[in-house]
């Protein structure tokens, strides 16, 4: 590729690249082209096709014909009228090069030319591979780096059967077309090859239309020609026998074969400007496709420089990363929020070290910073992380990688799942159970009454913590005396803590020593008065009563009695 060449590939638009990149391929396409001998590729598929004895017959059973519907004058005529020569010539050369089986051998030798020269462009696409990726990169690389042209070609090459990874790709038995240097793939030049796959039909089809009429006039033509030299021997039949023997000579049948190797080179060279036309096309199509799905970065990479840098370090299958990372950054901390990150790495981290399984959590909580976290946190058990929800239900900073390594120790889901739902100091006093204790806790408790397990935890000092503890998970029927929002509180509010639990979790058999000695304990005021209702209800139900008649009857005692009156009954007895 010229320094021109490369100076309009490197134009400021799209069209401008286009009609650089056409020119290049059509160039080269034309250059391979023009090697190529169509002449011996007719002669060869004319030969294989049987042609001559083809025309043979037919040129016997079209005199037949002809001369059948032709009346003894008009063929003695033919004899010294030249033009009634011609006319037979074109009569017999019409009913030859317009019957069905000239037409089908025609088009099996235009199939088989059409394949050879597919083969040769196709070959010939090789040297087009070089100039026209050297001009992709010279339009993309200044502008957003190896990367980007690297990743534009290969999504190419996997449109167009090329394995990136490899050093070339098959273009035909034997043939290989290397990468560039840069890795570019020759995915431009590919598409020459899917625009040739139908040549060799298209071709045929065309001969069939383009050609019979000139084959006519070249026919003809060579009959008329050996009228003046030839003696006239058969007044019967005219110049029909020489007709014949002109159509079935060699010099003619050369005639036709040239007509084809003309037509046929002149479709070529139709269809290698059409091939250049259509490769520029795609070309600029893939890169609009990838210029599309990867927006953000790409007008970022555009304006920024050193996030251009950056984009550039980053490999072909990491940009859809890129993107994704991009993307869940700009609505909340916009294109200020991503440089920033570039600056302190965190990009970097998101982009190409964290694992997929961190991308997933970056997704569903639309944070890559979560996801960092919770990737740093986890480390090895990110993967049990994601399978438990926990990113769902928790922060990552109510954890830490040690109470993580607990809690995945439980063994169970719906013990994970519902142990996660708790603060962390809550769940923190539950792993002083043993696994299998805190297993059965779990399951066994609502997720309601793990929540005010959790807040009785969080609010009670560490013995009657332990005391709560211990008793639930023996016994999880035990959160029934405690679920109480007003057991909790009063319980939380006493000033000896280890005795209102005491009392709560107590037996619930009546037992009077026990009524009087939790009675004590709220007349000292270690323990709330509300916690004698919910423990003994029946108890100070029947004190309320006895305290109510007590009541009535010493108003009744000391209360004075009315004197009644009686007033004075009538006057002087």
């Amino acid at each position: 590729m010229s320094r021109a060449d490369y100076d309009t590939c490197r134009a400021q638009d799209e069209p401008a690249f286009r009609v650089a990149i056409e020119a290049i391929t059509v160039r080269a396409l034309q250059k391979g082209a023009s090697t190529i001998d169509y002449k011996a590729l007719v002669a060869d598929e004319w030969r294989k096709g049987g042609l001559d004895d083809i025309i043979d017959k037919r040129v016997d059973l079209a005199v037949a014909e002809v001369r059948a519907e032709t009346s003894w004058s008009n063929l003695l005529s033919s004899l010294a009228d030249t033009e009634q020569a011609q006319k037979l010539a074109v009569a017999v050369a019409e009913r030859v090069y317009r019957s069905d089986a000239i037409k089908s051998g025609i088009e099996g030798l235009a199939n088989g030319v059409g394949n050879a020269v597919g083969k040769s462009i196709e070959f010939a696409s090789i040297d087009a591979a070089g100039p026209a990726l050297m001009c992709l990169q010279a339009f993309l690389g200044p502008r957003y780096g190896t990367a980007v042209s690297r990743a534009v070609v290969a999504d190419a090459g996997t449109e167009f059967g090329l394995d990136p990874s490899k050093a070339g790709v098959d273009v035909s038995p034997g043939a290989m077309l290397r990468q560039s240097s840069d890795g570019i793939t020759g995915a431009a030049i590919l598409l020459v090859r899917r625009q040739l796959a139908g040549l060799a039909q298209r071709v045929g089809a065309r001969l069939v239309g383009s050609v019979l009429s000139r084959l006519v006039s070249v026919a003809a033509g060579g009959v008329g020609l050996v009228l003046i030299a030839k003696d006239i021997w058969d007044l019967r039949h005219g110049v029909m026998p020489i007709i014949a023997n002109e159509m079935k000579a060699a010099d003619n049948k050369a005639k036709v074969k040239d007509e084809l190797a003309v037509t046929i080179a002149e479709q070529i060279g139709e269809h290698v400007k059409e091939i250049g036309t259509k490769s520029a096309d795609r070309v600029v199509e893939i890169w609009q496709e990838f210029r599309r799905n990867h927006a953000k970065v790409l007008d970022i990479a555009e304006r920024n420089e050193p996030f251009r840098r950056f984009v550039d370090g980053v490999k072909p299958a990491s940009l859809s990363r890129l993107d994704e990372v991009v993307g869940l950054l700009l609505p909340s901390e916009r294109e200020a929020g991503v440089l920033k990150r570039l600056d302190d790495g965190s990009l970097n981290l998101a982009v190409n070290v964290l694992p997929a399984a961190a991308m997933e959590i970056a997704r569903d909580t639309r944070s890559v910073d979560a996801a960092i976290k919770w990737s740093t946190l986890a480390g090895p058990n990110l993967g049990s992380v994601i399978a438990h929800e926990l990113h769902k239900r928790s922060p990552p900073d109510a954890f830490t990688t040690a109470s993580l390594i607990r809690l995945f120790a439980v063994d169970d889901k719906q013990a994970i799942t519902r142990l996660a739902t708790v603060t962390r100091e809550a769940r923190d006093t539950l792993f002083a159970l043993e696994a299998a204790e805190l297993k059965s806790l779990a399951k066994s408790l609502s997720d309601t009454e793990l929540g005010t397990l959790a807040r009785y935890l969080s609010g009670l000092h560490q013995q009657p913590r332990e005391r709560v503890l211990r008793a639930v998970a023996a016994a999880p029927r035990t959160m029934q005396v405690l679920a109480s929002e007003r057991v909790r509180e009063a319980i939380i509010a006493s000033r000896d803590q280890n005795a209102a639990v005491d009392m709560m979790l107590r037996s619930s058999s009546f037992d009077p020593k026990a009524i009087w000695a939790d009675t004590q304990l709220v007349l000292d005021g270690r323990v709330s008065p509300l916690l004698m209702w919910d423990r003994h209800p029946t108890a100070v139900g029947a004190a309320g009563v006895m305290a109510m008649f007590l009541v009535l009857f010493f108003l009744r005692l000391f209360r004075p009695r009315r004197r009644v009156v009686k007033a004075a009954v009538g006057i002087n007895g």
